[in-house]
């Protein structure tokens, strides 16, 4: 203990390593110390010296409580600072099914490991705001109405590594958009670039995610999105039950919500033409049925049939009809996403807020993600709510689309 105006300070040593400086870490680090009524001392930095080499650094922190120490140090975790003195993580049986111990490890989306028996141990399976459950040497992420009794789950902040993902190096990956969300950026120069990513990820052996909303189709960008999953650049679509009854509604009447694709103009009695369409698809017997009968022969998911690509519709209280395929349980919901994005390198979000957020809170820091919408408040919403490492280019999606298809496909 430290004496300050008389005071105790509670004391710790963390320390941290990796792109420390470029990445802005560092200054978050002694910022959030400070933002606890903290105080620290750098005990030691080397900066790495070259565009590879990670810095290291060693912090003495002071806090005027234990409670303002636990809440410092809970954020510094976050921000890939592990407290010196750690041994191994942790463990405490869980007695209850759906029941975790009040001083569990609440998990980030960055790679985290843990101490066990002496080593490190990578955490499976990451994703924000689950817990880190441990059997048999190893560790993986779980959310919490899965837990049961006798899971063995991580708690307090001991034994537990954070790595923050570094900023982006790779000029020709997802450097060009490293500056956060704007309008003024050329929506041809994001285009190329991202057609860039998308194939840099398709040759790495990763998926490329689609999270698209029924503006998609308002927009005009059916057709183009309907050209990559032909092309064979799309892995898999998330969505609601409104992008399809619209692409449905679209291809068999010509409207999306009543509205002429042809001439922008009100169809007679469009309001019903969505219903029309939902009814098409019972009458048929559902989505591939409509499509192996020929009842449906062009569209978005004509297309992910045809392609065998699996497509996730997740339903809400909105929803008309719904279509047969999609899922109103919005556990089993959750769960499909989370399935698709399996293995995902790039998801693309393409006009959907609350689609886009689900989709990152289950992914890792790792994955990229680009998210496309008319309105920047968009994108900002989907970082803000923990996907820092999504991207936001701010344009009409059906315009982007276009371009984007002749990039790839033409």
């Amino acid at each position: 203990m430290d004496l300050t105006n008389g005071a105790p300070m509670v004391q710790e040593v963390v320390e941290a390593q990796g792109h420390l400086i470029d990445s802005h870490i560092m200054e978050q680090i002694f910022d959030a110390v400070v933002e606890y009524g903290g105080r620290f001392e750098v005990e030691k930095f080397s900066i790495g010296r070259t565009n590879s080499e990670p810095s290291q650094l060693r912090l003495r922190v002071e806090a005027p409580s234990d409670e303002q120490m636990r809440m410092m140090l809970e954020h510094l975790l976050g921000l890939g600072c592990s407290p010196v003195d750690y041994g191994d993580a942790a463990l405490v049986e869980v007695e209850r099914d759906r029941c975790a111990p009040e001083d569990f490890y609440s998990t980030t989306n960055h790679r985290t490991l843990v101490h066990l028996n002496g080593r490190w141990a990578e955490v499976e399976d990451q994703r924000m705001d689950a817990l880190v459950v441990v059997g048999e040497g190893r560790a993986h992420c779980r959310k919490l109405r899965d837990i049961r009794a006798g899971d063995r789950v991580v708690v307090g902040m001991r034994g537990i590594r954070v790595a923050p993902e570094s900023k982006e190096r790779d000029r020709l990956s997802f450097a060009f958009m490293s500056h956060g969300i704007s309008s003024e950026r050329q929506v041809e120069t994001a285009v190329r670039q991202t057609a860039a990513l998308l194939r840099q990820t398709i040759e790495s052996g990763k998926r490329v995610v689609v999270v698209a909303g029924p503006v998609v189709v308002h927009t005009g960008g059916a057709a183009p999105l309907a050209a990559l999953i032909r092309g064979g650049f799309v892995h898999a679509l998330l969505s609601g039950n409104a992008l399809g009854v619209h692409d449905i509604e679209a291809v068999l009447l010509g409207t999306s919500l009543g509205i002429r694709i042809a001439d922008g103009r009100q169809a007679e009695h469009g309001h019903r033409n969505h219903m029309r369409a939902i009814n098409a698809i019972y009458h048929s017997g559902g989505i591939r049925q409509a499509v192996e009968s020929g009842r449906l022969t062009s569209g978005i998911l004509f297309e992910c049939v045809r392609a065998k690509v699996p497509f996730v519709l997740a339903g809400s209280l909105r929803d008309d009809g719904p279509l047969p395929e999609t899922i109103t349980d919005m556990v089993e919901a959750q769960e499909a996403y989370a399935r698709q994005l399996t293995g995902a390198g790039l998801v693309l979000c393409l006009g959907s807020m609350l689609h886009s957020i689900a989709a990152g809170n289950m992914l890792p820091s790792w994955v990229k993600l680009v998210c496309v919408d008319i309105n920047p408040a968009v994108a900002t919403k989907v970082s803000d709510r923990g996907t820092g490492q999504a991207i936001g280019v701010v344009a009409d999606v059906g315009l982007f689309l276009g371009l984007l298809s002749k990039v790839l496909v033409q």
